[in-house]
This record gives structure tokens, sequence and C-alpha cells, in this order.
């Protein structure tokens, strides 16, 4: 197939990308490089660089590529960001779905792949979290995701056949496939900021140990980036039967402190910790129930938190200065 993948050159988009080269498909990336880096974008696949809102330039990069299907990962995705911008969000995220889903509509595109989150559903009513919880989001961003999702869902199914659409929610992403990391400024996710703050020798701060969970800190469901991105291919090459929503997670959650255990079992140093307040909005749990991606894509995560934090800390070993946009390539050394 030949495949759009907007969004490419992020951290989970360039591992699809590459993902989809390995599986025998022809990929197309398009990403503006704002937060993505070019150096991540895997030898194989093309690159446009362009504005996700820019419907033309999308029907012109999909017509050059022969694109039959799209994997929609482009979108702001910080979640304080989103609620100091709400405006911004809603124009990237749900402007940049719709600037998507016409110029799939103009070129006969029949499959879209949507990266959505388990942000859509907000503090859960119970944990393990299926697909048929509420949709309550919390933040514009759960909220813009959402939006996302619904558009493209009554898109498809107004198309009398001729589009598919798949929402894959994840938890938490995290890990390293081979040369390709995580590289954000400013980093915001646990596990990356772990390991800086061990390879620094700084405190990581801990907000809130007295939530109602095992060790009193939140839990989390930390899903490798690379079985997201197998789930990416194999909902693809579902499509259509496999059109719908699913939770991509490990189904077991990991607390803050086990984070900070496997990232001292990862690095063999121990991080001092800095305990703070809660932060507001902060669910003690948000873990997946994944039967439905089990069952219908055949998806199965391979790896556990051990596993994460290791390939993490392999890649920014290997990479000190994350991707370095001055130079630096990624390096399948290890």
């Amino acid at each position: 197939m030949n495949v759009l993948v907007t969004g490419g050159a992020g951290y989970i988009g360039s591992v699809i990308a590459a993902r989809l080269l390995a599986a025998g498909h022809t990929v197309t990336v398009y990403d503006d490089l704002s937060r993505g880096h070019a150096a991540a974008v895997p030898a194989g696949a093309a690159l446009v660089t362009a504005d996700i809102r820019d419907a033309a330039r999308l029907t012109a990069a999909l017509t050059a590529g022969g694109c039959e299907a799209i994997v929609h990962m482009a979108a702001l995705a910080e979640v304080a960001e989103s609620v100091a911008f709400p405006e911004r969000y809603h124009d990237v995220n749900v402007g940049g779905a719709e600037a998507v889903l016409e110029a799939a509509l103009r070129t006969g595109v029949s499959r879209i792949v949507f990266s959505s989150t388990a942000a859509v559903y907000g503090a859960p009513e119970r944990v393990p979290i299926d697909e048929d919880a509420v949709l309550a989001p919390a933040n514009p961003y759960g909220e813009t995701k959402l939006a996302a999702e619904r558009l493209l869902s009554e898109a498809a199914a107004a198309s009398g056949g001729r589009l598919a659409t798949v929402a894959l929610r994840y938890f938490n992403a995290a890990g390293a496939d081979g040369p390709r990391g995580e590289d954000h400024f400013p980093e915001s996710h646990l596990v990356p900021l772990a390991l800086a703050a061990t390879r620094d020798g700084t405190p990581q701060k801990i907000f809130g140990n007295d939530y109602p969970t095992p060790d009193g800190t939140c839990v989390r469901d930390y899903v490798h980036v690379s079985d997201l991105a197998a789930a990416h291919v194999a909902a693809l090459e579902r499509l259509p039967q496999a059109a719908g929503a699913y939770n991509l997670g490990t189904g077991s959650g990991s607390s803050v402190l086990e984070v900070m255990r496997a990232v001292a079992v990862a690095t063999a140093r121990i991080t001092p910790v800095e305990h703070a307040p809660r932060r507001p909005g902060d669910p003690p749990a948000l873990v997946a129930s994944n039967d439905r991606a089990r069952r219908v894509l055949g998806w199965r995560p391979q790896r556990q938190l051990d596993g994460i934090v290791a390939d993490a800390w392999a890649w920014m070993s290997d990479h000190p200065r994350g991707y370095d946009d001055r130079g630096d390539t990624p390096s399948a050394a290890r």
C-alpha cells in the first residue's frame, strides 16, 4: 500500500513510518518539522515539509505518492499547553483533521488510521478502562482528539463504504525503537525526564504520594513505542473490517515509584526524588483494557516496563543531545 504518515518525523510517527516500510508499504512522511526531526524520518520514505492544516498541500502529497491510506499522527499533544492555549489546539488538532479528511475525500483515500489518546476518557469511573467507558475529556487536548475521532467516524459512516477509519487510543507511550527515540522540547513525560535526571544527577519531582494506590503514587499504563507501531500496521492492514476505536496499552499499570526503580535498574544509578503536592486533575490510575485490540487486531504488546526503560536509556545514551538538529542522525549502533 502507498501510505501518507502525517507527523511522521515525530517520536511515534517516525517509528510507524519505519515499521510500515519494513512491512513492504511505500511511505510518504508529511510533517512541518515544528516538533519533529528530519533525522528521524527513515531512509526510504519521502518527506514533504508542510502544515497539516493545508488541504491543498495534503492533496498534492497524496496525489504525488499515489496514496491509498493515511496514518494521521500530526497534532499538538501537551496537556498543560492545551489548557494555556485551547484555541491553538483546536486550530491544529481539529483543523488538521478536517484538512486531512478533505484531502482524503478529494483523492479517493479509502483508509485512515487516527492517532488518538486515552485523554478522551478523562477521569475514568473504573479501571481498567475499556472502549465503552464514558468519553469525558478533562482538558482541551483530549477534547480536540475526541472531536477529530468523531469527525472521521462520521465521515466514514456517510461515505457509503468508500472510506474506513480507525482510532487508536494510546496510553503512555515510552521507550525507543533502535535508532528512533523520544526527543521533545520541552519534555513532559516521566520516563525520559527520570532518565535525564538520573544522568544529570538532579532530583526527579514526584507529584503526590498519597493516592489510593499500592505505594501512594500515580499508576499509568506504559506501552512501548514499537508495540504502538505494530498496532498501527495491524489496524491499517485490517481495515475496513477493523473500523472503530481501540485502546493501546499493556493492561497493567506501573506507579511512579516503580518507574523510578526501573530507571535505577537500567542506569545502575539511584535518582534522588523530590515530593511535591498532587497536580490538579491527575487521576490515581489510568490502565487500559486491551481486549478489543487483542481480539480484532491480533495485537499483543511484547514489552513491559523494564524493557521500555532500558530501550529509552540505550537511545538516550547513544544520543546525549537527542537528534541534535545541527547534524546528528539516527545510528543503529548499540
